[in-house]
């Protein structure tokens, strides 16, 4: 009895050690990853309607190859751009709540894919509430076991157009 515990006592841990570095539990584990990036990205976003910009800061990649394609329009290229973007949006103080829905994540070794639609309310400096209603692509890459933000482009809304 003891020689039978002891040996589905090693099947078990030989068959837990097998799934848990299975390229199963391994791509399980990136889509979880990716989607809490993705939730901290929106999280950054709203937090960025108040004008504060620090949690979008920590969300995205520094490097010189991101880009960013938002609802005002335009094609950043570059950390640099792309934060002089961010700060701009952060300044119009826009106020509202934006959400994902309907997210889809393809994840990669190193690159990952998230679409969804982007619903919710923005104010603009007149005080007029504006809908938000726009399909959104954004792209992620891990960075030293992070998946960090390297790109972001929505569809046009007009009240922010340049």
């Amino acid at each position: 009895m003891k020689k039978q515990l002891i040996f589905v006592t090693i099947v078990v841990f030989s068959v837990v050690g097998v799934i848990s570095e299975s390229p199963a539990f391994a791509a399980e584990k990136d889509i979880e990853g990716v989607r809490a990036a993705a939730e901290q990205f929106y999280s950054a976003l709203n937090v960025m309607f108040t004008g504060e910009l620090l949690p979008m800061k920590e969300v995205w990649s520094h490097k010189d190859d991101v880009t960013y394609m938002g609802p005002g329009g335009g094609f950043r290229l570059g950390w640099k751009d792309v934060l002089a973007d961010w700060e701009t949006q952060a300044d119009l103080k826009l106020g509202g709540k934006v959400e994902p829905k309907d997210m889809r994540i393809t994840v990669g070794r190193d690159l990952a894919i998230v679409s969804n639609y982007e619903i919710g309310h923005n104010v603009t400096a007149d005080g007029k509430v504006q809908k938000v209603t726009i399909r959104a692509t954004n792209l992620f890459r891990n960075e030293n076991g992070k998946w960090k933000m390297i790109g972001h482009h929505t569809d046009i809304l007009p009240f922010l157009q340049e």
